[in-house]
């Protein structure tokens, strides 16, 4: 729960202007799945793992606000390419 409330304040503080809201909800057996609208964003259990904060804002970042930067983030990405 402490990961899943940090990374809701992490998104919040990122896309304040884009986001109206994160949710969390509990959930049984470490669940953490990620929900833009509709729209599946990560899923712990598809994926193995927790995300990295990084390539979680860039998969939200690319479809709340596509043309945006992410600044230190995409610079980040673009190093490990």
């Amino acid at each position: 729960m402490l990961r899943a409330a940090w990374t809701a304040q992490e998104l919040l503080t990122t896309f304040e202007e884009d986001l109206a809201e994160v949710a969390l909800r509990p959930g049984q057996g470490g669940v953490f799945d990620v929900h833009v609208g509709d729209a599946l964003v990560w899923s712990r259990q598809d994926e193995g793992r927790f995300p990295e904060l990084r390539e979680l804002k860039q998969k939200v970042r690319d479809i709340v606000a596509p043309g945006r930067a992410l600044g230190h983030s995409d610079r980040a990405a673009a190093a490990t390419e």
